[in-house]
């Protein structure tokens, strides 16, 4: 009877033994099928969690692609890459730079990127209405400049009243300003026939045959020249800025069309092509223009900044050969406060039949300079601001300075001139 107890102790043992292992094994396997699941899940998490950041990625890059070559853009945008969606919104420009924010998503994983799209620019001052080298200027019958006036070379008006309503400095000894009235100071080595509202001083040994309201006085120095605003080197950077984005060798006209141009180069230095824009043609710059032979805007064509390049900056038109602004042609910025078209010609040319610059059309939005050649101004018209070897404004032409070219700030536009300033994962 023992014996038989003893045995099925040992069977209840053996079988309570196995059910502990069982449920053991159970518990075991349970908790390595839980982690293993979680492991799982976490690591496909962390995948779609990366997904979800290159498409983001992938967003990022498709926007600095549009706008560095000035491709279609739109501000709110959707791209699809690799399974996810990346929702694209890219800020209007804000002093030349844009803010692009994408927020990737994987099955509902969320990453956000901010980056941050400047354009290169450039600082150039123009401190006076008219600014003028050896050349001097030359103002014809009712002629007038509204702002301060610098040259190195004499200023000459003519029998009839010809006004600079601030003041005037004629620098180097033998130079002179003649026939003028001036609206507040003037410092010259001679003063001729001339009416000064405020303070003429004069340098020993020139003469003086002028009116003047306020005090008179000499110096013994000699006026120092000024140098011109724009450095040859900043122009030949221009230069290749314009090159980067292309060089067609052969001449272009537009002809009453609407196109976008820009940044480009158009013929040779050794075989110079040249630019017509005219019979309504309407023009929209996207970065840095260089002809090498001559331009000619004329016939009511329209020719201006695209603002969703340059915003509030300044852009630039560069001519080895002669500039022609003729009949109701419009220059312009982009729409935006600050933001002008300079209109540079690198030409030579000091006659007044055919000059390095000629204007006759009201061109307010636009900059002109001549580093080497004369700026002629046609009758009746007027503009913001004129820098040239040599200036002529015929009759009853206008300069009227505005105080922001102080600060100019102008821009290539796209074509290697984009900078990324800032790129970071924000959420």
């Amino acid at each position: 009877m023992k014996k038989v107890m003893s045995a099925n102790r040992r069977g209840f043992a053996a079988i309570f033994a196995t059910t502990i292992i069982l449920i053991a094994s159970a518990i075991i396997i349970s908790s390595a099928s839980f982690i293993a699941f979680n492991s799982l899940k976490s690591a496909r998490n962390s995948i779609y969690s990366i997904q979800a950041y290159y498409t983001a990625e992938s967003g990022v890059e498709d926007s600095l692609l549009r706008l560095s070559k000035g491709m279609n853009l739109l501000l709110d945008n959707t791209l699809t890459a690799g399974g996810g969606s990346a929702t694209i919104k890219i800020s209007e420009p804000i002093g030349g730079s844009r803010t692009i924010t994408v927020l990737g998503d994987k099955t509902s994983r969320m990453r956000k990127i901010r980056a941050v799209y400047a354009i290169n620019s450039q600082g150039v001052s123009f401190h006076y209405g008219v600014q003028v080298g050896d050349g001097g200027i030359q103002m014809n019958n009712n002629s007038r400049i509204k702002g301060n006036v610098f040259s190195n070379g004499s200023i000459i008006g003519s029998s009839q009243k010809t006004y600079i309503d601030n003041s005037i400095i004629v620098a180097k000894n033998g130079n002179k300003i003649q026939d003028m009235w001036i609206g507040q100071n003037a410092l010259a080595y001679s003063c001729e026939s001339s009416s000064i509202n405020g303070n003429l001083t004069y340098v020993d040994g020139g003469t003086n045959t002028c009116s003047v309201s306020g005090t008179t006085s000499t110096q013994s120095r000699e006026i120092p020249p000024g140098t011109m605003p724009i450095s040859q080197s900043q122009i030949e950077t221009w230069k290749q800025e314009a090159a980067n984005g292309g060089v067609v060798s052969s001449d272009i006209i537009y002809d009453g069309q609407s196109v976008s141009l820009g940044p480009i180069q158009i013929g040779t230095t050794s075989q110079p092509k040249n630019m017509t824009i005219t019979n309504n043609a309407k023009v929209k710059i996207k970065g840095t223009i260089y002809v090498t032979g001559n331009i000619t805007f004329d016939n009511n064509a329209v020719v201006e900044l695209d603002n969703s390049v340059y915003g509030p900056l300044s852009g630039v038109v560069i001519a080895d050969g002669k500039i022609i602004v003729g009949n109701n042609a419009i220059l312009r910025g982009s729409g935006e406060t600050g933001s002008y078209i300079l209109i540079l010609s690198t030409n030579n040319s000091l006659n007044p039949v055919s000059p390095a610059i000629s204007v006759s059309n009201n061109a307010v939005g636009a900059i002109f300079y001549a580093n080497s050649g004369m700026i002629a101004l046609g009758n009746n018209m007027k503009v913001r601001e004129v820098t040239g070897y040599k200036i002529l404004l015929n009759n009853n032409s206008l300069v009227e300075y505005e105080s922001g070219l102080e600060n100019a700030v102008f821009s290539s536009g796209p074509g290697g001139s984009g900078e990324l300033m800032e790129w970071e994962e924000i959420e």
